[in-house]
């Protein structure tokens, strides 16, 4: 009998949460109203914070009116909304499709800088930093595509407003790279694969200099060659290391 009636409280949650959800849907369709008049709807959502209603009024207006006097605007605020709210797949595909639709656009570099904010967004987990857990071992590809879209923008769009701010964060992601390389080099040494270790760490000295990851990519050659018994490649590695970094350890 307990079991029953546990049974029928549980059947009559469920039933009132679909019938909330279903009045939230009604409530959550788009008005008839005018492109202008959707689009200040829609601003004043993102001002708000509102980013899933914003996407929802933008979605409407983007689908009533797709060739409208305001629909490119529409876009970029779209591709805004969704990185604001984390939609990271829908975020890209639309970056995406307005870049191979709109080629000359005057807001392309914008929407180079904003996929590029989005593939980075996508390896960013806050609860793993605050754990202080060392991610460098992810796949880099969404960090390599928003390098690419950064330096797109500093070299096909110097004069964008930008471009300083996509340089800075270049410095940050070949840093991210450097460390994604270094990770697995040390993942080949601990299983004493020291040709491939040394591999990977001789790629982050030739591509991501200058960074704090050459020293240990340097340190990392030496110890390789020195295993696989490569005296004058760890004599060299070893020249460049007190080149470059003359207080190592290893150099004294």
């Amino acid at each position: 009998m307990e079991k029953l009636t546990i049974k029928i409280i549980l059947t009559l949650l469920i039933l009132s949460l679909t019938a909330c959800s279903s009045i939230e849907k009604e409530e959550e369709v788009v008005p008839d109203k005018s492109a202008q008049a959707l689009f200040v709807d829609a601003r004043s959502a993102l001002d708000s914070g509102l980013y899933q209603k914003a996407i929802q009024i933008l979605s409407a207006i983007d689908s009533r009116f797709p060739f409208g006097p305001i629909s490119h605007q529409v876009q970029l605020d779209l591709i805004y909304a969704y990185y604001k709210s984390g939609d990271s797949a829908q975020g890209i595909a639309l970056a995406d499709r307005f870049l191979r639709l709109n080629p000359n656009n005057s807001n392309v570099d914008y929407v180079y800088y904003m996929r590029a904010l989005i593939n980075l967004s996508t390896e960013d987990n806050l609860f793993q930093d605050l754990a202080g857990i060392d991610r460098s071992d992810r796949d880099p590809s969404a960090s390599r595509s928003a390098f690419d879209d950064f330096k797109r923008i500093v070299t096909e769009f110097p004069n964008s407003k930008y471009a300083a701010d996509a340089r800075m964060r270049m410095i940050e992601v070949k840093s991210r790279l450097a460390q994604y390389e270094l990770a697995v080099a040390k993942f080949y040494l601990k299983r004493d694969a020291y040709a491939s270790a040394a591999n990977r760490a001789r790629y982050v000295v030739e591509y991501f200099s200058p960074s704090v990851e050459v020293e240990q990519a340097l340190e990392l050659m030496i110890e390789c060659y020195e295993k696989l018994e490569l005296d004058d490649m760890k004599k060299n590695a070893l020249q460049v290391l007190a080149a470059n970094y003359p207080s190592n350890k290893l150099v004294n």
